[in-house]
């Protein structure tokens, strides 16, 4: 007779979502919508932005993440919560190019059939990890939570899922959850989430960054290349309700707060 698997002996595979399961920002490819429905005037600065944005995430310190919540609070303080998802609603279908890696979706599945938890830890907003997690299948998610009062964003953040506060959220979990962390799994492309790769006994480096290579290469820890984006629909059944797609709106404030970072930066370092 099998042994029963008890509680204590449950395990889970922790993933960060931006370049790790999707292989662009999503969220920036509703800039054009967001600037037609009179929330984004800077349509200049949103076009330039997206390729330097994609490298400032993988290696910005403590002091320029602490500027890209203060650019967010600036930039979504007072959207209107229903026209946000209005626009979404009316242009997801449109404008959704391939964005999820072929690599981790199957890795998912693998993980999935191997009976362990599949939890999403991102930095991007529970408007976006929340969805794209129930796409995918994932059996919960950790993100960024946005301040809401009275149907409009207050451009202040509840929770900021980061550094430090990923792997304490990964430990809170395996208390409540029961999962032994040291037969468990961690995924990530950057070295800001090295503390949530430190806490599991089998971490990943996924296209990682400078920093996260070295780290990797030193300890041992298997570096993965995904190289294979295809469109959500090819792999996974979108949800049918157009509220839970209209909330990925949202998680686009983490994005284009950080592209506007990256432009003044770069004038500044011009001057």
């Amino acid at each position: 007779m099998a042994t029963p698997i008890t509680a204590r002996q449950r395990t889970a595979a922790f993933f960060d979502l931006d370049k790790t399961i999707i292989a662009k920002s999503s969220t920036l490819a509703f800039s054009k919508p967001f600037q037609a429905g009179g929330l984004i005037s800077r349509r200049a600065v949103l076009r330039s932005a997206y390729a330097q944005f994609v490298y400032l995430v993988g290696g910005a310190d403590h002091d320029q993440m602490e500027k890209m919540r203060a650019f967010m609070s600036q930039l979504c303080a007072g959207w209107d919560v229903a026209t946000v998802k209005d626009i979404v609603a009316d242009t997801l279908h449109n404008i959704v190019d391939p964005i999820v890696y072929d690599e981790a979706v199957s890795l998912i599945e693998e993980h999935h059939l191997a009976g362990r938890d599949v939890v999403i830890v991102s930095t991007s907003g529970a408007e976006v990890v929340g969805p794209i997690g129930e796409m995918l299948g994932a059996d919960r998610v950790v993100a960024t939570r946005m301040e809401i009062s009275d149907g409009k964003y207050t451009g202040e953040i509840e929770y900021y899922a980061y550094a430090e506060a990923k792997a304490d959220a990964i430990l809170e979990l395996a208390e409540e959850h029961g999962y032994d962390l040291s037969r468990s799994y961690a995924y990530s492309d950057s070295i800001t989430d090295l503390h949530m790769l430190e806490v599991v006994g089998h971490p990943h480096a996924v296209n990682p960054d400078k920093e996260l290579r070295r780290v990797a290469t030193t300890n041992g820890w298997p570096v993965l290349v995904f190289a294979r984006p295809v469109t959500l629909g090819s792999r996974m059944r979108l949800p049918p309700a157009k509220p839970t797609l209209a909330a990925l709106a949202v998680g686009g404030v983490v994005v284009v707060g950080g592209a506007i970072l990256v432009n003044i930066r770069r004038r500044n370092q011009a001057v």
